[in-house]
């Protein structure tokens, strides 16, 4: 059964990664969640520097036996202080040394709006009246830096995240190398359906991150739907002696869309890569989709709080993404 994508380069990409942000730190949690993975046969590791835990990581992945680099899909991200051109190559090395590697083998712009550096370190730069400092840095500004990696030999890969088709649409028609993948949030309660295809079309690799629509985030409110319980994915997994979740990751997966699930407890990190032992029927997969829901799906609404009021971070930006159907 496929358990890879290929890559417009020809690479392959492991379908099913994991994924390295917490909702509550503890850098060291997350590290032994990933040599656990690895040791179950992961083989495509999902970071990011804003995670602030890259060197745990590194350290992790080297304290597996046996390990080979090559055998390893090590995707990292360029955060929002550092979209300025002159920014880009010390972001991308500071990553690399952190998670002690000398290639990425994907690097991906974390988001298409930026912050304003501070050179104090600060990811989160705040103005006096404690709204966000962003830069005007254009997404090619930022692009045509990415592509100098590749040149250099410092990512195999590039790539975008939490863009929409049009923000996609520019760099493809303005840039030099193709992103090679988009990394959303997608999972069953937002499908992202219109946007897979507009990638797949062109090329580009897609990874749902939130796949499981993190059903332990701090945001979830009393009695809102948990894709883990839901009863449609609950059914369908009794026809296979599945979980909900192993469905719901299947679902993506059966699409060619790359799945990082992420948990710091053994068991589910074991769980989450039972997927390529059955497959979904075309009713299955229609059930599935019928879940979606375009106003109330997305769950990734990153907020800021300003005085007494929560700001969803970006909003307003020339570049925020979500303001598009896809």
């Amino acid at each position: 059964m496929k358990t890879s994508v290929n890559l417009f380069t020809g690479a392959e990409m492991p379908l099913l990664g994991f994924g390295t942000f917490s909702w509550t730190g503890e850098p060291e949690r997350v590290a032994n969640a990933v040599k656990h993975a690895l040791e179950c046969g992961y083989r495509h590791i999902d970071c990011a520097s804003m995670y602030g835990n890259e060197k745990e990581i590194g350290v992790a992945v080297k304290g597996v036996k046996g390990m080979d680099r090559r055998d390893i899909f090590i995707t990292s991200k360029l955060w929002n202080t550092m979209h300025a051109a002159e920014d880009v190559r010390p972001a991308c090395e500071k990553s690399m040394q952190d998670l002690g590697v000398d290639y990425l083998d994907l690097y991906l712009v974390h988001w298409p709006f930026g912050f304003k550096n501070p050179g104090d370190g600060n990811l989160f730069p705040k103005n006096s009246d404690g709204t966000l400092m962003y830069s005007d840095v254009s997404i090619m500004e930022t692009w045509s830096a990415m592509e100098k990696l590749v040149d250099q030999g410092l990512c195999r890969h590039i790539g975008v995240s939490n863009f929409n088709s049009k923000q996609l649409a520019e760099v493809l028609d303005k840039g030099r190398i193709k992103p090679a993948v988009l990394q959303i949030e997608c999972h069953p309660y937002f499908n992202q359906s219109k946007l897979i295809k507009f990638c797949q079309e062109r090329g580009i690799a897609v990874t749902a991150f939130s796949p499981l629509a993190c059903p332990g985030r701090l945001t979830l409110k009393p009695g809102e739907p948990v894709v883990i319980e839901d009863p449609v994915l609950k059914d369908i997994g009794g026809k296979y002696n599945k979980t909900a979740a192993q469905v719901a990751l299947r679902f993506n997966v059966q699409r060619d869309v790359i799945v990082i699930p992420k948990s710091a407890t053994p068991a589910r990190i074991t769980h989450n890569k039972e997927l390529f032992d059955f497959a979904l029927s075309e009713e299955d997969m229609r059930a599935i989709e019928g879940l979606h829901n375009q106003d109330t799906g997305r769950i990734c609404k990153p907020i800021v709080t300003v005085g007494d009021k929560k700001i969803l971070w970006g909003a307003g930006h020339p570049l925020f993404p979500f303001d598009e159907e896809f």
